[in-house]
C-alpha cells in the first residue's frame, strides 16, 4: 500500500539513517521542530510505526527494556521501504498537489461580509503574518549561525516563503480595499446595502 501520511515519510527517512524506537524518533521530530511541517502527535507516531510494519516498509530488528521503562522495539528500514520513500519523495517535489488552505477558502466567500469589515481583519492577518516571517528569519538566522546545512533549512525557507507573498497579497488586497473599492467591482457594495 503506497504511503501517503507524511508523518510515515519521515519515520522512513529517520529510519534510513539508523535503525531506532518509536520513542527517539518522537524525541528527534521535537528536537529537530518537525511539527512546524509535519502535525504528529506521540500516539499516531506508534500507529504509523505498526502500519509501516504492517506493511513491510520497516521491520522490528530487537527489543530492549532498560530499568522500569516499557519495553522499547527497535525498527530499521526495509529494502521495500526505502524504494517507497524514494518514489514517494519524487513524487511530492516534482507535482505540485492542489491543497485546500482555509484563508483562500474564506476569500472565496468574502462577499458575505460587509466591505468595511475586512480591512481591520486584514490588518490582523497583517500582523500575525509578520510575526510568522519575523519569527521565521531570526530562528534561520540562529541556526545558520550553529553551522547548520542549508539543506536542512529548506523547508523553513519554503515556510518563508510562503509567508511574505501571503503577507504582500494580504496589504495589496487590503489596500485595494480600502483605496480602490470600485476595482473589484459592485456587486460587494451593492449586496450589503
Amino acid at each position: 500500500m503506497p504511503v501517503q501520511n507524511p508523518l510515515a515519510l519521515v519515520v522512513l527517512a529517520y529510519l534510513t539513517q539508523e535503525p531506532m524506537h518509536p520513542y527517539q524518533i518522537g524525541q528527534l521530530l521535537k528536537e529537530r521542530n518537525v511539527g512546524a511541517s509535519v502535525k504528529f502527535r506521540p500516539s499516531s507516531l506508534y500507529m504509523v510505526v505498526d502500519q509501516l510494519s504492517r506493511d513491510g516498509y520497516i521491520e522490528a530488528r530487537d527489543s530492549s527494556r532498560a530499568g522500569r521503562r516499557p519495553e522499547r522495539t527497535t525498527y530499521a528500514i526495509t529494502g521495500s521501504g526505502r524504494a517507497e520513500l524514494r518514489e514517494r519523495l519524487a513524487a511530492l517535489i516534482a507535482t505540485p498537489d492542489e491543497e485546500f488552505p482555509r484563508f483562500r477558502s474564506a476569500l472565496s466567500l468574502l462577499v458575505a461580509l460587509p466591505p468595511e469589515d475586512v480591512p481591520p481583519l486584514l490588518r490582523k492577518r497583517e500582523s500575525s503574518l509578520q510575526e510568522d516571517v519575523d519569527e521565521i528569519r531570526d530562528r534561520l538566522a540562529r541556526v545558520r549561525g550553529e553551522g547548520v546545512e542549508r539543506v536542512f533549512l529548506l523547508e523553513h525557507e519554503h515556510r518563508l516563503a510562503l509567508c511574505e507573498a501571503e503577507l504582500a497579497y494580504v496589504r495589496r488586497i487590503r489596500d485595494l480595499i480600502e483605496n480602490d473599492p470600485d476595482s473589484l467591482g459592485d456587486f460587494w457594495r451593492d449586496f450589503h446595502r
